[in-house]
C-alpha cells in the first residue's frame, strides 16, 4: 500500500462511524487481495507475504468485531473463517484463485453495509481525531493538505 493510499484510509478512519469502519476495513481488505494479485501474476513471494499478512490483519479485525449473541454474527464468522482459509491457500500456492474467491465473498457484503452506512447518522468513533483542512493553494491545480494540531490527546479523550 502506497503512503497516499494509507494517508487516505487513515483519514477515513478518522471521520468513520461504527457501520463505516466495516466498509473501510473490507475496503482494506480488497485493495489486499488485490496486491496479493498483483503480486502473484509477478512471482514476488515476499511481497504476497507481506499483503496476506496485511489482509489477514483485517479479517482478524472484522472476527473480533463481531457480537456473537446477535444474528448474524454466527454465518459472518463461517463466512470470515472460510477467507482465512483460502487466503492461506492462496498464500501457501502462491495462486490467485483463492484471492478471487475471497474478492466475490467479499464484494457484496461490502456494498451492503456501504448502504446501512448512509442511514447510520451517528458521529465518529474517534473524538478528539485531527481535524484536516485542504484547498488548492500556491501551487498550480495542486492540491495540499494541512492538519492542525489539536494538542497531545489527539485521538485520545482526555
Amino acid at each position: 500500500m502506497t503512503r497516499e493510499e494509507k494517508q487516505h484510509f487513515t483519514f477515513r478512519i478518522t471521520q468513520a462511524n461504527a457501520t463505516e469502519m466495516v466498509v473501510i476495513l473490507y475496503d482494506m481488505l480488497l485493495h489486499y487481495l488485490e496486491e496479493a494479485e498483483t503480486a502473484v501474476a509477478g512471482k514476488d513471494v515476499q511481497a504476497l507475504h507481506q499483503t496476506v499478512r496485511c489482509a489477514r490483519g483485517c479479517l482478524n479485525e472484522l472476527i473480533q468485531s463481531l457480537h456473537m449473541e446477535y444474528e448474524p454474527a454466527p454465518a459472518m464468522m463461517r463466512l470470515y473463517l472460510f477467507c482465512l482459509r483460502r487466503l492461506a491457500r492462496g498464500d501457501v500456492q502462491s495462486q490467485a484463485e483463492p484471492f478471487q474467491e475471497i474478492r466475490r465473498v467479499i464484494e457484496p457484503l461490502r456494498d451492503a453495509y456501504r448502504q446501512i452506512a448512509g442511514n447510520n447518522n451517528a458521529g465518529p468513533l474517534m473524538g478528539n481525531s485531527q481535524a484536516v483542512y485542504a484547498g488548492l493553494t500556491y501551487g498550480k491545480n495542486s492540491l495540499t493538505e494541512n492538519m492542525a494540531d489539536q494538542g497531545p490527546n489527539r485521538g485520545m479523550y482526555a
